[in-house]
């Protein structure tokens, strides 16, 4: 029963769209700009780098309570069906941004939240999210896309969790296989929700971060 409150709260929490209430709070609509997106990115776009900073912390943070409020009613370490449980609530709050109920179910594409969720799966999903991250960062780095920083470390994920599980002698594949399952699972669907994205970069029209080019529309 707790965790039915907490998959629901999860969800209902990843439903927030902070990036449409502070653009909303500076006088415009965020789905109105640019790309459309209600995440980080695009904030960054229509009012600034300051508060798409602010957008992604909050977006992450979305992902990161619901998981560790749930972590306190798990016990350590969690068997399979508690991990399932724990994933679930992760899941849900991700499913909230992507799918938020208050903007008839048309939200952003869960890189934030995810990053959120796997900070909060400590430890098996936290070392991961780090390296994602360092990823994350070169790619912009050397690239300035976004996007592909973003998929390339959503790729990167799930090949560090499974190293990692090779590596660690006391991280069983057996009693882990779900975390394996979500850390792909949830990758994917970032991806898939990046399809336009992935587009305008074999295209050559996707928008470089840190440029003052217009953003595709």
């Amino acid at each position: 029963m707790s965790f039915t409150f907490l998959i629901i709260g999860a969800y209902l929490l990843g439903s927030l769209p902070f990036g449409v209430l502070i653009a909303k709070a500076h006088g415009k609509d965020l789905r109105a700009i640019g790309s459309g997106n209600i995440g980080a990115t695009n904030l960054a776009r229509a009012i600034g780098k300051k508060w798409a900073y602010l957008c992604f912390c909050l977006d992450a943070a979305k992902g990161l309570i619901p998981v560790s409020a749930a972590a306190f009613i798990l016990s350590s370490p969690p068997p399979v069906k508690d991990l399932f449980l724990w994933l679930a609530v992760g899941c849900a709050a991700v499913l909230g941004h992507i799918f938020p109920v208050y903007l008839k179910f048309k939200g952003g594409k869960g890189v934030a939240t995810s990053f959120g969720v796997a900070l909060g799966l400590w430890p098996y999903y936290t070392v991961c999210s780090v390296f994602a991250l360092a990823v994350w960062l070169i790619t912009v780095a050397i690239w300035r896309y976004i996007s592909l920083a973003s998929i390339t470390a959503s790729i990167t994920f799930p090949l560090i969790l499974l190293l990692t599980i090779i590596l660690k002698p006391d991280w069983d594949f057996t009693s882990l296989w779900p975390l394996f399952i979500a850390a792909t699972a949830i990758p994917l669907m970032v991806i898939i929700r990046h399809r336009q994205n992935i587009k305008r970069l074999i295209a050559g029209t996707e928008s470089k971060a840190f440029t003052k080019q217009p953003p595709p529309c």
